[in-house]
């Protein structure tokens, strides 16, 4: 087979979600949980972040120390007994051996009380016979003393540092392996594999494109392609043909030439009749070979002649290998007992004698060298999969020849036109200009913050305590001095430039592997159950009633987020009832952008520039980073565009003249009204955009917006996502503005175990949410079609979200409760959207990524674990750059938003000049 190289690109859209910022005006009230904690717990950052920045401060109101055990002074059981009993939970480990300290205050603690009722374990009312006994209470003790105990020895921090043991240990065996194995994809796609379906072929260690019509004809123009050998070879022709071509018929005679041509894409393909490797091969140096045992009747003197002909004809392929591609494809098994009398000759042991031979001499037909020849050994193993499908026992069924010419296509396309979700035979992408300043930058970062910390410990060593030699006692000549904000800085640079070496390791380079998806019912529903167990398993009281209170918001944003991550890795998006319901989640998503932004606004009034920054930062900083050292366009993450476009519409629209807040609207009602007519003018201008793709497009094309929304060269694909939930933010910004007009007015019960309404209204309101919640549900099982679901979709998707709300919130049990397993991954659910891109996900979302080959479940399992731990600290340096970056003081912020200013001036620049040099 004989090939030449022709550059081109590709990119399909990708699909969804992530988490915004805020959505509750009140501020986060600390304390300690009540129930079971998460066993991987918040570490206390020093300082809480408030309702406007995702609350990533420490629980409890105690020491600092008391608040890296997880828990403050509110956790205080009765009496001074009880203050010994959490004192001693909170001490380090070295007070006790093993902790047997801890039960014998517990023990001590349990024969000097009274009987009487103890909080159950359980976060639901029970009565008084349920709970007030001793083995009750004790064993509710023992199990959250248990539960403190596990996250005093395992926490966010022991998990970090787990985490980079694990990627270091990983990437020395990768690297080690590559050495030893080599580094070319095209190896094992050529050579190894496995069916994870019925009709879907995995490479060992890369991932297979599914090539299209079109870019088959791109990736061959002005091509000659020639198959040489049996019928076999005939089959793989005829497979690889219809790529090109699909009405192309199996007709004509079986034991000629067959020719094929398209003109229009200047494409020929020929099939030449050779079922022998003989003198009459020799004269076909342009093309590759195959041969026949029936013909020799699988005689002995046969296999020997075949062995001299394919010595003699191995320096003719050696020779036209240097200039084009050339594959030898070994002869599949057969299912002998389905074989006709006539073919009986043909055994799988006389194959592989055969193979065996054809394998040596053309791997030995070079000498100071590795052969030119590919061998197409994949075939052979495809066949062993699929022989027994066979008509007749000799050639393979249509879909196992499909997959043998989409492999070969693979093989010399994947390098032309280097689509995404076809990372085999890949090579790894240049450095670009801009990625090399980032690593130039990141690298003088690590080494700043090294002489940083040398200097500090060097300083620190000499002003320690030393011994007074006449007293006995140590002096003191220095208290600890305060972390300076260059120390922070260089600190998080120098973590985030080792967490992007990570990032480029695990999806730009060829370190790591990576695998197609594929979905299967229980790939997706399974770990739906066991999240949902752990969720239902890790409860807590929440510190406030009212609805949508911070612990819900957290738990909601929490569950959904673990879902959308499964339904990304199972590759669900092809089972459409899925894929409706994942978009509710979406849309969930931006409603509460619209309620939590708005209700800030009303609530607060506060409309300085510090907010915006704030807000802006936590959102952006990490896609700009990824934008930078991934070269990505910024709308390739789109979720993270769409939630700042409308977090800036939310604010233009209450910002303008005149502001309309709460406070000003208690005075008078009539400033009700003039907010209603501000929404009803945003509600007009949504349906003007959504309705009228031009305008839409001319906006945004415009420089440099163009810069920040083009995908592919155009912002069809931004339009596309933005109409998707276009009234999703406006129906969370009216749901806001009525439930806070009911909650002033008291119309409300949102006590403790209070149902939201009256009961005849509370039970009414709850029987026409579940209908509603199951009729969307229905509608969405039922669609036909994407293209039909997602028109109805924006009108429509807000009727389950609204349901879902009052079924979370009349209930006053239901508001009482909150899931702190989903809280803590809802916290740092926008770190889980973006970084899934390229450290949990392949191939920009397109694939799996593959840290441990042969084990799916151990792979799943070590990855998840690196991933979060990752999200987790970026949400944490985020967090930490937010507050230098950032200032609250105006004069100081003007300076940095003109540093930014430039600095954005000089990646366009930059940008501008790359794409030039691309040209």
């Amino acid at each position: 087979m004989s090939l030449q190289p022709l550059p081109a690109a590709t990119r399909d859209p990708v699909t969804p979600e992530a988490r915004l910022g805020p959505v509750t005006p009140e501020p986060w009230a600390s304390g300690p949980p009540s129930q079971a904690q998460p066993l991987l717990r918040q570490e206390a950052t020093g300082e809480e972040e408030g309702e406007e920045t995702g609350g990533q401060g420490a629980w409890g109101t105690g020491t600092a120390e008391q608040r890296r055990r997880g828990w403050g002074e509110a956790d205080e059981g009765p009496g001074e007994a009880g203050g010994a009993a959490a004192a001693g939970s909170g001490s380090p480990a070295g007070d006790t051996v093993g902790g047997r300290g801890h039960w014998r205050q517990l023990l001590g603690w349990l024969r000097l009380q009274p009987p009487q009722c103890c909080p159950c374990a359980a976060p639901l009312p029970r009565s008084p016979a349920h709970c007030c006994h001793g083995g009750t209470k004790m064993a509710a003790l023992a199990y959250n003393l248990g539960k403190r105990e596990i996250n005093h020895y395992f926490s966010v921090r022991s998990a970090k540092v787990l985490a980079l043991v694990a990627v270091l240990l990983l990437a020395a065996c990768h690297l080690a392996s590559r050495r030893y194995r080599g580094n070319d994809s095209c190896e094992y796609l050529l050579s190894s594999g496995r069916f994870l379906g019925e009709k879907v072929w995995q490479p060992h260690s890369c991932m297979m494109h599914k090539y299209k019509i079109s870019e088959a004809k791109n990736c061959l123009v002005d091509k000659y392609i020639a198959f040489i050998g049996d019928s076999r070879i005939r089959q793989l022709f005829y497979s690889f043909v219809k790529i090109i071509n699909p009405q192309f018929k199996e007709e004509g005679n079986k034991h000629e030439n067959i020719p094929f041509e398209d003109r229009i894409a200047s494409v020929k393909v020929d099939f030449l009749w050779h079922p022998e490797v003989n003198g009459s091969m020799k004269q076909c140096i342009k093309v590759w070979t195959e041969w026949s045992i029936k013909i020799h009747n699988g005689s002995s003197e046969a296999l020997s002649q075949y062995k001299m002909n394919i010595t003699s004809i191995a320096p003719l392929l050696e020779k036209l290998a240097k200039t084009s591609d050339v594959y030898w494809v070994l002869q599949d098994p057969v299912y002998e007992d389905l074989l006709s009398e006539n073919r009986k000759m043909i055994t799988n042991e006389k194959i592989d004698a055969y193979n065996e031979a054809a394998v040596s001499i053309l791997n030995s037909s070079t000498r100071n060298s590795k052969s030119n020849v590919k061998l197409f050994t994949v075939s052979k193993l495809i066949a062993q999969e699929t022989i027994m499908e066979s008509l007749d026992g000799l050639h393979l069924p249509e879909s196992s020849r499909e997959t043998s010419a989409m492999i070969l296509m693979n093989v010399y396309c994947n390098k032309i036109l280097k689509p995404i979700d076809g990372s085999c035979c890949q090579p790894q992408p240049p450095l670009t200009l801009i990625q090399k300043l980032a690593a130039c930058f990141f690298t003088l970062s690590i080494i700043g913050y090294l002489i940083f910390y040398i200097i500090h410990r060097n300083t620190h060593r000499k002003n320690k305590p030393c011994a007074d030699l006449e007293s006995g006692e140590e002096k003191k000549n220095i208290i600890n001095t305060p972390v300076s904000s260059l120390e922070i800085l260089l600190q998080s640079f120098c973590k985030l430039g080792l967490i992007m070496a990570y990032f480029y390791m695990c999806d730009r380079a060829n370190l790591f592997m990576k695998e197609n998806k594929f979905y299967t019912h229980s790939s997706f529903f399974i770990p739906i159950i066991y999240i949902l167990v752990l969720g239902v398993f890790y409860n807590e009281n929440t510190k406030e009633t009212k609805v949508l209170n911070r612990e819900q918001t957290d738990e909601w944003k929490g569950w959904m987020q673990l879902v959308i991550l499964i339904y990304h890795i199972s590759g669900a998006s092809t089972f459409l009832p899925v894929y409706m319901h994942i978009r509710v989640l979406v849309a969930a998503y931006l409603f509460q952008t619209g309620y939590g932004h708005f209700s800030y606004f009303w609530i607060k009034g506060d409309f300085g520039i510090h907010r915006v920054c704030q807000v802006l930062f936590r959102l952006n900083f990490l896609v700009v980073v990824l934008c930078i050292v991934m070269d990505r366009p910024y709308q390739f993450y789109y979720f993270v565009p769409l939630v700042t476009v409308w977090f800036m519409v939310i604010y233009v629209t209450l910002a303008l003249w005149p502001q309309i807040i709460q406070k000003k609207a208690n005075g008078n009602c009539f400033w009700h009204f003039g907010l209603l007519l501000k929404l009803a003018f945003l509600l007009l201008c949504i349906c003007f955009l959504a309705y009228s793709q031009g305008a839409f497009e001319k906006i945004f094309s415009l420089w440099p917006l163009s810069k920040c929304f083009e995908l592919k060269g155009n912002v069809y694909e931004w339009w596309f996502r933005w109409r998707l939930d276009r009234y999703v933010v406006f129906h969370g910004m009216l749901f806001a503005f009525f439930y806070l007009a009911l909650q002033k007015r008291q119309v409300l019960s949102e006590g403790k175990g209070e149902p939201l309404f009256s009961n005849k209204i509370s039970n009414f309101l709850l029987f026409i949410s579940v209908v509603s919640f199951l009729t969307y549900s229905i509608w969405a099982s039922s669609c036909k079609n994407k293209a039909e679901c997602n028109e109805l979709h924006p009108s429509v998707s807000v009727v389950q979200i609204l349901a879902f709300i009052l079924i979370r919130n009349i209930p006053g049990y239901a508001r009482s409760v909150y899931s702190s397993f989903f809280a803590w991954f809802g916290k740092i659910s926008l770190e889980l959207f973006i970084c899934q891109y390229h450290i949990w996900l392949a191939a920009d979302t397109r694939g799996i990524l593959v840290l441990i080959p042969g084990n799916p479940t151990l792979n799943i399992i070590v990855s998840t674990f690196i991933f979060v731990c990752v999200a987790h600290e970026i949400s944490r340096i985020t967090n930490d750059l937010a507050q230098i970056i950032i200032p609250k003081d105006n004069s100081c912020l003007f300076k940095r938003l003109a540093c930014i200013a430039a600095f954005f001036c000089g990646l366009l620049i930059l940008s501008s000049i790359q794409e030039k040099s691309k040209h």
